[in-house]
């Protein structure tokens, strides 16, 4: 080998690992209690500058380390239930005698989501019920400060650092305000969108109203493959639209569960 190549080589290496380092140095430094939590929102700002307004930046600075949110992030022990438990636990008799009562008084907006996203009312209506209650629990954190939590705290940093941008830029298009409050992981609207999916899935309503909550839920469930007329329940195409829609398998398996009891099948 050149040895003059080489040398070159090891140069650029070297300023490539150096750049690294001051990359990472310069980045908000998480942490796993609220004493960092200040300075770390100054070190984001510095480094959002340019990504996110003015505006929206000081919507930040007025955030506070949300404990309630930490404590909703360390203590989801439904997930471990069996799936009967978690039924139990969420009331599914009550989603699913809700929820046929809403297919049939809202029949108009649902066959024209069906027709739209190819999604029927059973597993939209498991989901509304499960995730809000169909809209009587929406939450009531801080949307700002749980995000803001959840980008500082070291356990999913990075994904919800994606979720902070997002926010900042709902900011801006009026969607969140400084004020905006919702569900302990940042969660907003009938069927609890993080602020990214908001971003991505939204149809252009407030999630507060129930149409465009729906109709984003099912925007989402179309956008993670979710074929017309094909079967939504374990081991089915649509199952994986589900799975999308929540990490947990219990969670996947009662939505599934409720949406074909809501549609009478």
């Amino acid at each position: 080998m050149n040895e003059g190549r080489s040398m070159k080589s090891l140069m650029a290496m070297s300023f490539a690992a150096f750049a690294c380092i001051v990359g990472r140095a310069e980045a908000a430094q998480c942490g796993n209690s609220a004493a960092g939590f200040e300075s770390w929102k100054s070190q984001f700002a510095e480094e959002a500058r340019g990504r996110a307004s003015a505006a929206s930046l000081a919507a930040l600075a007025g955030t506070s380390y949300s404990t309630a949110t930490i404590s909703a992030d360390r203590g989801q022990k439904s997930f471990r239930l069996t799936l009967d438990q978690f039924l139990a636990k969420r009331g599914g008799p009550t989603i699913v005698a809700r929820g046929r009562k809403l297919k049939q008084a809202d029949a108009a907006l649902f066959a024209a989501i069906e027709q739209r996203y190819g999604v029927p009312p059973g597993p939209l209506l498991a989901i509304w019920g499960m995730e809000t209650g169909f809209g009587a629990v929406k939450g009531n954190v801080n949307t700002l400060s749980a995000v803001a939590t959840l980008a500082y705290d070291c356990r999913r940093s990075a994904f919800f650092t994606d979720q902070l941008y997002a926010a900042l830029t709902l900011v801006d298009r009026g969607v969140l305000t400084a004020n905006t409050r919702g569900a302990a992981h940042g969660e907003v609207g009938h069927t609890q969108f993080l602020p990214k999916n908001v971003l991505n899935y939204g149809t252009g309503g407030s999630l507060d109203n129930a149409p465009s909550a729906l109709n984003a839920t099912a925007n989402f469930l179309k956008a993670h493959g979710w074929r017309a007329g094909a079967g939504y329940q374990p081991g089915e195409p649509n199952f994986a639209a589900i799975q999308g829609w929540n990490d947990a398998q219990v969670y996947q398996k009662a939505i599934a569960l409720l949406g074909k009891r809501i549609d009478g099948e």
